[in-house]
C-alpha cells in the first residue's frame, strides 16, 4: 500500500532508503532533534553521526504504511525488516515539521 507523505517526511524516508547519513541529516532543520532508543541527538552533526552508527550496525528496510496525527505530531507507522534484534517490527515515527524540514523525530515501537 502506498501512502501520501508530507514532503519533509517523504524526504526523510527517501534519504534513509537511498541516501546516507549526510542526506538524512539534510532532511532536518539545522537544530533538528532525533529521539531513538532512549537517546536524544540534537543538530545535524549529531543526526549524521546517529545515522552513520545505525548504518554500520544494521542493514534494514522501512516501509511506511499508515499516517495519522497524534498530539500535534504526524505519526507514521512503518514496517521495518533487517538484521537487527526483534526484526521484523512495526515502528512508530512521530514527526514535527518546520516547513519542508523535520524539526523533531521520535522513533518508538
Amino acid at each position: 500500500m502506498t501512502i501520501k507523505l508530507p514532503k519533509g517526511i517523504k524526504a526523510y524516508f527517501d534519504a534513509d532508503r537511498d541516501g546516507g547519513p549526510e542526506t538524512v541529516a539534510a532532511a532536518f532543520t539545522e537544530n533538528g532533534i532525533v529521539k531513538d532508543k532512549g537517546e536524544t541527538h540534537r543538530g545535524r552533526d549529531a543526526i549524521r553521526a546517529w545515522m552513520a552508527d545505525e548504518g554500520q550496525q544494521y542493514s534494514y528496510t522501512v516501509e511506511p504504511f499508515l499516517i495519522t496525527n497524534e498530539g500535534g505530531r504526524t505519526l507514521v507507522t512503518a514496517h521495518a525488516v533487517g538484521d537487527f534484534p526483534g526484526s521484523p517490527i512495526d515502528l512508530r515515527f512521530f514527526f514535527v515539521l518546520a516547513g519542508d524540514k523535520v524539526a523533531e523525530l521520535e522513533i518508538t515501537v
